[in-house]
């Protein structure tokens, strides 16, 4: 027997305000089919003055709670990946906390950027095959459009926001690819390419919050690789292959990149789980925003084998196997 950090519910929460192409196009210098034709976005959600990260991250949290039927008080750790905190400190994690009335165990925030679910979800399958924890919250939330340059079109139609959680428990399973839960997980770095997706401002640095700036053809000429790369890795590790998957969610970023990812691997489109052309990319809450409509749409069921991949600033990438 092993222990495996099982799935038992997901949800997400996206804000009410949509922002579509046609009213991007008259902010600055597009239209809906440049930005259809190079990314694969129609829309993407903003949300409300006064509605911070911690806000969405809540919402989505009740209900993976909901969805998984356990009690708030049950859950002794919070993971939450964003880049758009509520404050340089504390975690926002903390503020989730405290919004559910949970007042055991720990809570944190992790920075990995897009790929933060990812990390996430290996740091979470860490802890609680330890035995140190035994129910999980893993959240995704991100308030990009708080981060944007408005001004410059090459960024601001790519992003939105929104959120998206799991809850995971420890569980005992046989030790074969059959079993429920979290089967691999790999990461990865290279600081080398961190001044190609970037926010230029920090506390140390600036002082200031600062925007999000991208050279885009050097990331999607580095994107396919590193994804493909990871997740040959995961399918080496369990011996899962392209066509033993049953559904391949990946991070949402730009629909080019998937597609270009999907035929490198020998994946069938039919199997892949596609939001950003609604959501655009939300960053640390694509992965459980679209694994969530998955879910609920029925789609994704109990016993599937799904897998997840990302890549983000750093850079940084992963990828992960887990049978719902």
């Amino acid at each position: 027997m092993t222990i495996r950090s099982v799935i038992l519910g997901a949800g997400c929460y996206l804000p009410q305000r949509i922002l579509t192409n046609a009213e991007l196009a008259k902010m600055v210098d597009t239209s809906d089919e440049w930005i259809v034709q190079r990314t694969g976005i129609h829309q993407r959600r903003i949300a409300a003055a006064g509605e911070v990260t911690s806000d969405l991250a809540l919402h989505a949290a009740r209900a993976a709670l909901a969805d998984a039927k356990v009690d708030p008080k049950s859950i002794d750790l919070i993971v939450l990946g964003t880049s758009t905190p509520d404050n340089t400190f504390p975690a926002t994690a903390v503020s989730v906390q405290a919004g559910l009335g949970i007042t055991q165990g720990a809570a944190f925030d992790i920075q990995a950027v897009c790929s933060g679910f990812v990390y996430g979800l290996s740091i979470v399958d860490a802890l609680l095959r330890t035995g140190a924890h035994k129910r999980a919250l893993l959240i995704g939330a991100e308030t990009f459009s708080r981060i944007l340059d408005w001004t410059d079109r090459t960024t601001c139609v790519l992003f939105g926001d929104g959120a998206g959680a799991v809850v995971l428990e420890a569980q005992e399973q046989p030790g074969a690819m059959t079993d429920r839960g979290v089967l691999t997980t790999h990461l990865r770095s290279d600081g080398q390419h961190k001044n190609k997706l970037y926010v230029d401002g920090g506390p140390s640095s600036t002082q200031t919050v600062g925007h999000l700036r991208m050279i885009g053809k050097e990331v999607f000429r580095h994107a396919v690789a590193m994804i493909t790369d990871v997740v040959e890795d995961a399918f080496k590790a369990t011996g899962a292959s392209a066509k033993t998957i049953d559904w391949f969610v990946p991070h949402q970023a730009n629909k080019r990149i998937i597609d270009g990812s999907v035929h490198k691997l020998g994946i069938d489109p039919a199997k892949v789980v596609i939001t950003v052309d609604r959501h655009g990319n939300t960053s640390a809450a694509s992965i459980p925003l679209a694994l969530c409509e998955g879910i609920a749409d029925g789609r994704i069921k109990r016993g599937d084998l799904v897998l997840l991949e990302a890549m983000g600033g750093g850079f940084t990438w992963g990828a992960a196997l887990v049978r719902m």
